[in-house]
């Protein structure tokens, strides 16, 4: 689920840059997933860490880190009139989420083949 997020946050991101959306729609469509997101990476992360996946649950505790430190600051919502100053730094932040869950990914996979 969470990277179903993260991919169409991107999308929203990609298509915000080449002008096919406009600035309101993607920071609305952006700002419905943030929490959700939020969500999914503290239940991963906490998941990795009740199972033992130790190395993964460290790879996942910075992102976890930097979701709690804007959300406590009330940064985590896209602001429409500054989207476009944010737009590289956000397409980036999305972009490591999905390495981190492809990494994950593979993780539990390789994980029930080894078994």
């Amino acid at each position: 689920m969470e990277s179903f997020i993260a991919i169409s946050e991107l999308m929203c991101l990609a298509d915000l840059e080449f002008d096919y959306i406009n600035p309101y729609d993607t920071a609305s469509r952006v700002n419905k997933a943030v929490l959700p997101e939020f969500i999914a990476e503290g239940v991963l992360c906490l998941l990795l860490l009740i199972t033992g996946h130790w190395a993964m649950c460290l790879l996942g505790l910075p992102y976890a880190y930097y979701n709690v430190t804007i959300y406590t600051r009330r940064q985590h919502f896209l602001d429409v009139t500054e989207i476009f100053n944010q737009l590289h730094w956000e397409k980036k932040v999305r972009f490591i989420l999905i390495i981190f869950l492809a990494l994950t990914i593979f993780w539990m996979i390789w994980s029930i083949v080894d078994e």
